[in-house]
């Protein structure tokens, strides 16, 4: 990281749900621990890749950055600014410089408005009229995505998926944003659409200079997008590293795990160790003591139980290489995930 304030800072963030319960009084009666902790930072045109297991908290996390939720305790910092108990009239100076792509580009479209109006939406409400106006700019947006500016009048039921998804990209560009959290953007699209959105991601990311929180399950998505990859595991970050360091070397045994699961393209290459996990996530609403992984670890003890391993810097690894674990790993034997660079390839 640099020297200089980082585009986004987030120290010890936490989200917990009240669970209700009793009658007819409806009081708290435990809650649901969905994030717990969470520390890193977002440099400026940098892109962070977050993963993990569906239900560690990636999407709270990035609802949480983008706060359209409210943290329950910890702190959000943007350009040096505290935002993370920021009202409406305080965020209103940077809600245009934050902005979400969402999951399911079939929900996140209103049915009733054309593209026209879903993407010049953002523009209407921060008041913004661009150099030509709002249509020339909505048609420039859609030629940025890949799309035909004559689209401008069509409503989101006559594209398909991967179009949808494009519109959102357009939607989240409409306001010159720094920060883009992508919440799962490709998990709801076929495989032969993937890649092409996410070479389109790649390339605004480049020409634009977003920073982009990039939310994904798909190791090798992320690896082909993200500069930096961060594991989450049962609403804590377990281990955070450049994305090269962390694939060639992964010291956490989760990580390690995760990447053992990534299929491999080549037929002749020497047969890898298979780790398979036993066990199911557990609850979040009663998470194990101690380290949180322990429950399902080849490696657990005693320690592992009474006390939680804190995110540092093993020896061993390079700058910024942190994990979270007693007994980390001390042999890099997982291949790389591969994804192709050519969304023809991938078609």
């Amino acid at each position: 990281m640099s020297s200089t304030t980082p585009l986004l800072d987030v120290s010890g963030l936490t989200k917990h749900f009240p669970i209700k319960g009793g009658f007819p009084i409806r009081r708290t009666v435990g809650a649901v621990q969905a994030v717990d902790g969470l520390d890193f930072q977002v440099a400026e045109g940098e892109s962070l890749g977050l993963v993990g297991e569906s239900g560690c908290g990636k999407s709270t996390t990035g609802r949480l950055i983008t706060r359209l939720l409210e943290p329950t305790a910890g702190k959000i910092s943007y350009r040096g600014q505290d935002i993370t108990h920021a009202d409406r009239k305080g965020l209103a100076p940077i809600r245009s410089e934050i902005q979400m792509i969402f999951q399911d580009p079939y929900a996140s479209l209103n049915p009733r408005h054309t593209v026209g109006k879903i993407i010049s939406g953002p523009m209407e409400i921060n008041g913004i009229n661009p150099e030509g106006g709002r249509e020339k700019r909505v048609r420039e947006l859609l030629e940025i995505v890949g799309l035909n500016p004559e689209h401008f009048n069509r409503f989101p039921h006559e594209f398909s998926g991967g179009q949808r998804q494009r519109i959102g990209v357009a939607r989240a560009l409409a306001l010159n944003p720094k920060l883009i959290v992508a919440d799962e953007p490709v998990s709801a699209l076929d495989v032969s659409i993937q890649a092409q959105v996410v070479n389109l991601l790649q390339k605004v990311q480049k020409e634009l200079g977003i920073a982009f929180v990039f939310i994904a399950h798909d190791l090798a998505i992320v690896r082909h997008f993200s500069q930096r990859v961060a594991v989450m595991y049962l609403g804590k970050i377990v281990e955070i590293a450049d994305r090269e360091d962390l694939y060639e070397n992964p010291r956490h045994p989760y990580t390690r795990a995760l990447l053992s699961a990534v299929p491999e393209a080549t037929v002749d290459a020497e047969p890898r160790e298979r780790i398979r996990l036993t066990g199911d996530v557990p609850s979040p609403i009663n998470p194990p003591s101690g380290c949180r992984f322990r429950t399902r670890c080849w490696k657990a003890t005693e320690k592992c139980a009474t006390e939680a391993p804190p995110l540092v810097q093993v020896e061993g690894n390079k700058p910024g290489h942190l994990t979270a674990c007693h007994y980390p790993e001390t042999e890099a034997t997982i291949p790389a995930p591969r994804l192709s660079k050519d969304p023809e390839a991938a078609a």
